[in-house]
């Protein structure tokens, strides 16, 4: 094995860390916000379901292998290269990282995309394949986010409607609690003194105060319980689809190491990210989970499945959505329905994925001419 191709695995496993460190958490991202369960119960069921879905990466998603090694893209002699590769891989790495360090929950496939283009104009000028781009790249990425949306708002209409019907209702819950205040006291001198003192503080309030409940039976069974169990299976299919969406854009970087069986290379793909998630995944779960919208366990079920059924749906299609784009987009659109949207952070959101093409393709270009 030649010292260039163990450069570029070891590249793609600091890419697929990234990935896990930026991407992982966004399937549970709803359990943890709507605080169904902890932190750490989020992250290691997010960890075990994305491995899941990047193991039936394997049988499920071979176009997406394809697509993302760059054939078709770029002149076969480019693709082949190590080279080219390795900027692929750091440009990509490398921006989907900074995001991660600053909070922001942005795009591996929006990154590789740019990092492509940049390294393949860097390689080959005009000679990139641009119809392909659009075809096969910025159509799904540019789209999904709005079709997401669009679900999210029918979704959440539907199941509001669906729990009034059956008669469900939401219990408004009392918040007890403490508060300090600072009184004045009138000392014997008429020198006025402070104190702290404790009074009890009682609220009556609704989800955006306490944890909502929902009070009725369905089927027999309670209904809160019901959605807890819906809302973690579905936190979990979320993780699933992404690890069988995202590994083989990965593994696709990976077909020209001929040294290197490509199971085997979706295997170590797959602990990479796998080990981003568990270490680095903070910061943008507090973005997921609390900053986009305030949720109810209802809502976020209405949220993953939205976001699990169009990612599985691509992935058999070969398209290469963004896990994120689609479930920032099913957050934002149950948001504007409950008006809990916060409409800056969202701004915020979209600007870095605005900024993500264009900086994997700067860092991938001057990769590709350095090493060159």
């Amino acid at each position: 094995m030649t010292i260039s191709v163990v450069v570029l695995f070891l590249a793609t496993i600091f890419l697929a860390y990234a990935n896990g460190a930026n991407d992982n958490f966004k399937g549970v991202a709803t359990l943890f916000g709507s605080k169904v369960i902890s932190y750490k119960v989020a992250i290691t069921w997010a960890t075990i379901t994305t491995f899941a879905g990047s193991m039936c990466a394997i049988f499920l998603a071979q176009t997406l292998i394809k697509n993302f090694s760059g054939k078709g893209l770029v002149p076969d002699a480019i693709v082949g290269s190590p080279t080219f590769l390795l900027a692929v891989v750091l440009g990509a790495g490398l921006t989907v990282m900074l995001a991660t360090i600053t909070g922001f929950p942005i795009s591996t496939t929006h990154g590789l995309t740019g990092a492509l283009v940049g390294g393949g104009f860097a390689a080959v000028g005009a000679q990139v394949n641009f119809s392909m781009l659009w075809t096969s790249f910025f159509f799904p990425l540019l789209a999904s986010p709005l079709l997401a949306v669009a679900l999210g708002v029918i979704a959440y209409a539907l199941a509001y409607q669906l729990r009034r019907k059956s008669g469900v209702t939401k219990e408004v819950c009392v918040c007890v609690g403490e508060t300090t205040q600072i009184i004045a006291l009138t000392e014997p001198a008429s020198i006025l003194a402070f104190q702290k003192v404790v009074m009890p503080d009682i609220v009556i309030a609704n989800a955006e105060a306490c944890t909502q409940q929902y009070n009725g039976k369905m089927w027999g069974f309670n209904v809160q319980k019901l959605i807890n169990a819906g809302h973690f299976l579905s936190a979990g299919s979320v993780s699933f689809a992404r690890g069988l969406n995202d590994t083989p854009k990965l593994a696709g970087l990976l077909l020209v190491i001929q040294a290197l069986n490509i199971r085997w290379g979706i295997l170590a793909i797959s602990v990479g990210m796998a080990v981003g998630g568990l270490l680095n995944a903070r910061k943008v779960a507090e973005t997921m989970s609390r900053r986009i919208t305030s949720l109810s366990p209802g809502q976020g079920f209405v949220s993953n499945l939205v976001t699990a059924l169009m990612v599985i749906f691509a992935s058999r299609l070969g398209m290469p959505v963004s896990t994120t784009h689609v479930a920032c987009g099913s957050l934002f659109g149950i948001g504007m329905i409950t008006r809990q949207a916060d409409l800056q952070v969202v701004k915020q959101i979209v600007l870095s994925w605005v900024l993500t093409l264009p900086i994997a393709a700067i860092l991938s270009g001057v990769t590709y001419l350095l090493f060159s």
